[in-house]
């Protein structure tokens, strides 16, 4: 019984590419190892509130980075009330994002509550925006992680001499590291990635704290001016008259846009309701409640600690006002500086964590919108490690380019930052409303009064970010953002046409009448590969076989003619056609050979391709692929289908004693057999369903070992299942597999078995028997050992 797994390694190795990502991302993940367990809300609160948390790391600075040119230390009493009113945006998109999740608890973000409420093109504006933000949250994110490393090592900066700008190195260095972990299958699902977010919450709340003391008594300090060619725009301002002390509204604004980037990832709760444990919606909202809670606790303390000591933004962005800070209430010595270094840890680990969020917002997103048919699809396929590959590399190339261009400075790319974000939240908060008029559930009105507030407030934030922000960067936001939503538009057109051009054809199709076949066989030499295909070709039953044979080459031609029609070959019976070929087109021709065969349109032709295998990379180079040419021809003729009939010679291992007749000539190749061999093992998943079933089946004999007509015990998991008809009774049928081979259970009558199905483990008896040369178990008794993981 031909149970056993075939061995692909004899004929089909795996590919040195293959080696490769095996050796540096490490074994294949199976999909059943997608699910996952649940989390509370302490490990969600560390798990999905880095990037939200982390911009206080960076808020405040960005604010004074827009005033202390032009009005220099006066800038330290605007940015409390600035702070304070982005602190009201906060609560009121916080407001919203409870309603978003009391209604949307398995995914709450904008987009799709955009496309629930306004329908799919209206949530390709949230898509854009929110695409553009993942990627700049990744620069600026790393970015001000790296600013934060070089405020506690100033050495790095000057470590590389060769390099103008170390920062930027370091930068890229980073991205390319969480790409590549990334690709490795980094989950956010864990506890690991919450240490970083209550270590950095930790320790800036006691440095706010004892800030907040050393206020109080009188002991916290104010810092020391540097030099003014340091500092932002290498000037110090000085104040003036009136309420803004001489400065302009209109760069008022810009500090205020460069501050709303601190709610940055407060969307983060809404778009992973799904990972809480149930209940989902009261835990995830209790988690938000608490991130924005923390988040303005933080925001407010290092505000009023830049307001107390006078910390001044630096060009470089090194060191950094929250770093002044730290050093400046613990001191600069001792212990004090032993705490510098380790707050300055903590910030630059929830920064890089806070970039990394995004290589898992990212991919799902654009899953999700190619899956709505807006972005190719190539983005919803999971890749080695079960992460959405080509997302993540997007993510990482697209947010390099930006690092690069603007030389890894959070003050420049802060102005394309935030336009995404509160475009989502103006979305989120207008469709709720929307949703709250057309189902005027309970408290409905206050529903539209909450959700509309947000969405008028965080629109207004959008307009002064594109306005004030506009010349330093946020104009390629109103640029590329309506060339992305062209782009999607477009997208899922051609995907609707390509649909509609099917369905109107699939009547056409089913309609086809085929009287006759004919088969052309085209040829190059007489080799194995075309004996093999003319061996083919007399299996058909076919109307006609014609051999047809190019004239490119005379000589060629000549030896072909005289190999033709020997006797006890495949050419005996098949009359060879040659067709001149003037202009040496080969695939043309065959084209309008093929053509002029189907001009009845109640024949249909098969085209037949010998086509040689290659034992190495140098015989790819002495060879062409005219067998892929013409089958990428003639598929454009109606009623003509093209197979290529593979010969793949196998390397003939020859010993050492024989190296010097290799380099005389003999063979290296030897003609593959027809037979498949067997005994191949396959790779177990060692799943805890697995583990479960290996501890119940000590007993089960080994799939590829069982014997036709034998009563046996076996063991394994359900890899398909197919329910089949052929004799007017129903049957279920499922094949199960362990690492040894494979053998299909036969329920007849059934179309369903309770707690079957695919990846079921199970343990069966029964006797084996030989259906149309197939072994099968029919009926056999079963016990279900373990369901899929993650299934429940």
């Amino acid at each position: 019984m031909l149970t056993s797994h075939a061995n692909l390694a004899k004929f089909y190795p795996e590919s040195w590419d293959y080696r490769l990502k095996r050796l540096f991302l490490g074994k294949p993940l199976v999909s059943e190892q997608l699910s996952g367990e649940r989390l509370n809300r302490p490990i969600a609160l560390g798990v999905l509130a880095p990037d939200c948390i982390s911009s206080s790391a960076y808020g405040t600075e960005e604010i004074l980075t827009q005033m202390t040119p032009f009005i220099g230390l006066a800038a330290f009493a605007l940015v409390v009330p600035i702070m304070f009113v982005i602190i009201g945006v906060l609560f009121f998109v916080t407001t919203s994002y409870l309603d978003v999740i009391k209604y949307y608890t398995t995914a709450g973000g904008s987009y799709v509550v955009a496309r629930d409420n306004f329908g799919p093109k209206v949530a390709q504006i949230a898509a854009v925006a929110l695409l553009i933000d993942y990627t700049v949250t990744v620069a600026v994110q790393c970015s001000a992680g790296t600013a934060a490393l070089t405020t506690a090592f100033p050495a790095l900066t000057t470590s590389f001499p060769l390099i103008k700008n170390a920062t930027l190195l370091l930068t890229v260095v980073v991205v390319l590291i969480l790409i590549f972990g990334n690709l490795r299958g980094i989950r956010e699902a864990g506890t690991y990635f919450a240490i970083p977010t209550y270590f950095y919450v930790l320790m800036l709340s006691i440095t706010i704290v004892i800030g907040y003391y050393k206020k109080a008594v009188g002991t916290l300090h104010m810092i020391p001016p540097p030099a003014t060619k340091l500092l932002v725009d290498g000037r110090l301002g000085h104040s003036g008259s009136g309420v803004l002390m001489g400065l302009a509204f209109i760069t008022l604004l810009r500090a205020y846009a460069n501050g709303g980037s601190s709610l940055t990832g407060l969307e983060a709760i809404s778009n992973g309701v799904g990972s809480f444990r149930r209940p989902e919606s009261h835990n995830a909202r209790s988690t938000l409640v608490v991130m924005s809670s923390v988040l303005a606790f933080l925001l407010i303390g290092t505000t009023l600690l830049a307001h107390w000591t006078h910390a001044l933004p630096y060009q470089l962005g090194s060191p950094t006002v929250v770093g002044q800070e730290v050093s400046d209430v613990f001191g600069a010595h001792g212990f004090g500086h032993v705490i510098f270094f380790v707050v300055q840890i903590a910030t630059v680990l929830i920064l890089y964590t806070g970039g990394n969020t995004s290589f898992n917002g990212f991919p799902f997103l654009a899953n999700y919108v190619a899956g709505d048919r807006y972005l190719p699809r190539q983005l919803t396929k999971r890749g080695h490690r079960l992460a959405f590959s080509n997302g993540i590399l997007v993510l990482g190339v697209v947010s390099l380019v930006l690092i690069i261009a603007f030389n890894a400075s959070v003050n420049a790319l802060i102005a394309l930052y935030a336009v995404g974000v509160f475009t989502g939240f103006t979305l989120a908060g207008a469709g709720m409303v929307a949703r709250h008029l057309r189902e005027k559930n309970a408290h409905w009105r206050r529903g539209v009064f909450i959700n509309a507030l947000s969405a008028c407030v965080t629109s207004i934030v959008v307009l002064v970010f594109l306005l004030a922000k506009f010349t330093e960067g946020a104009w390629i936001i109103v640029v590329v953002g309506p060339i992305m939503y062209y782009g999607l538009i477009r997208f899922h057109k051609t995907y609707v046409r390509e649909e509609k051009a099917f369905e109107a054809n699939s009547g056409k199709a089913a309609s086809m009448h085929i009287r006759m076949n004919r088969v052309i066989v085209f040829v190059d030499n007489y080799d194995l590969p075309t004996e093999r295909a003319l061996l083919y070709c007399n299996s058909l039953n076919a109307y006609s076989v014609r051999a047809v044979h190019f004239d490119v080459d005379n000589l060629v031609t000549k030896r072909l003619e005289a190999s033709w029609g020997r006797p006890n070959t495949a050419s005996a019976s098949i009359s060879l056609e040659i067709v001149e070929c003037e202009d040496r087109r080969v695939d043309r021709a065959a084209l309008e050979l093929v053509a002029d065969a189907v001009r009845d349109p109640d024949v249909f032709c098969m085209v037949i391709l010998p086509r040689r295998g290659f034992v190495s990379r140098l015989q790819r180079l002495l060879h062409d692929r005219t067998a892929d040419n013409i089958a990428s021809a003639v598929m454009h003729v109606p009623r003509t289908a093209a197979t290529i009939i593979p010969y793949n010679a196998l390397r003939r291992s020859v010993p050492e004693g024989m190296r010097r007749r290799q380099l005389e000539g003999a063979a290296l190749e030897e003609p593959p057999g027809d037979e498949v061999t067997r005994g191949g093992v396959r790779v177990d998943a060692h799943l805890a369903a697995d583990l479960k079933l290996a501890e119940r089946s000590a007993d089960a004999e080994p799939i590829g070992d069982v014997v036709e007509r034998d009563f046996v015990e076996l063991a394994g998991r359900v890899r398909s299942m197919a329910i089949g008809n052929e004799s007017g009774v129903h049957e279920l049928r499922c094949v199960l597999s362990d690492n040894s081979g494979s053998i299909t259970l036969v329920f007849q009558g059934r179309t369903n078995v309770p707690g079957i199905e695919r990846g079921t483990r199970l343990m069966v008896k029964g006797t084996v028997t030989s259906l149309r040369r197939e072994a099968v178990i029919l009926n056999p008794q079963y016990e279900i050992v373990a369901a899929p993981q993650g299934d429940h």
